[in-house]
């Protein structure tokens, strides 16, 4: 479960959705002859895209952890698994 936030869940849609987007235009750059600049410059838009999403998937899950009494979220996952998370995206 990613987050009980609709809010939260939203944004997180929002970004993977804007990622798939720019995705796209790689593919298509790549497909179309594109030139080396643009590839790239949208393969970090890509990228830096989908750390938000990561980012903000993460942070969510923090904020539930911290509310709840035993550290733990319903899905199971602790706030130290939460820093492991973390640490693969940074």
């Amino acid at each position: 479960m990613i987050s009980t936030d609709a809010d939260a869940q939203r944004r997180i849609l929002h970004r993977l959705t804007r990622a798939r987007g720019q995705l796209s235009a790689v593919i298509d750059a790549v497909e179309n002859g594109g030139s080396c600049r643009d590839v790239v410059t949208q393969l970090a838009a890509v990228s830096s895209a989908l750390d938000r999403a990561g980012f903000a998937v993460i942070a969510t899950a923090m904020k539930e952890c911290v509310t709840e009494p035993d550290g733990e979220r319903a899905d199971g996952i602790t706030t130290a698994e939460l820093e492991k998370l973390f640490l693969t995206l940074a």
